[in-house]
């Protein structure tokens, strides 16, 4: 089959391009860091207790990911199988904006958090990574005798 070597709406693929190259200079912090475009989309927060961190991952299964935290690196890997038909299918396929595949994000702890209380959970598609702080770093109140 015959296929053109120029996408035939130049305007928008320049459009594109151009977005992409100022988003690759742009290192104004967002709300999920520098870090921009990995997967799983990212929310990241904390308490005096614990890190809470939210992974976007719609259509995943559980039995698929891994998380890990070790000397203060958390990593969230898994892969992501791909809904489109087989090559050999005469389904032809125009747009693909659906990512598939492996992907690994990771993340620094502070000094502080508990390798020991580490929960995730996934439910309707995010995936919840509670991050305990160790007990001598938690706030407490002494009693003044």
């Amino acid at each position: 089959m015959y296929r053109s070597l120029f996408p035939r709406d130049m305007v928008a693929e320049m459009d594109r391009l151009q977005r992409e190259m100022q988003q690759a200079f742009d290192l104004s912090p967002s709300i999920r860091g520098f870090a921009r475009n990995g997967y799983p989309a990212l929310n990241v927060g904390s308490t005096p207790s614990a890190i809470e961190i939210y992974a976007f991952a719609p259509g995943l299964d559980p039995a698929s990911l891994e998380v890990n935290l070790e000397r203060g690196l958390l990593s969230i890997t898994g892969e992501r199988k791909s809904s489109l038909p087989q090559a050999d299918s005469k389904t032809a396929v125009h747009i693909n904006e659906r990512f598939a595949g492996r992907f690994r994000r990771a993340l620094s702890m502070p000094d502080d958090a508990d390798p020991d209380g580490v929960e995730a959970r996934l439910r309707d598609g995010v995936l919840h990574i509670t991050v305990r702080r160790k007990a001598a770093a938690q706030p407490r109140r002494i009693t003044v005798q």
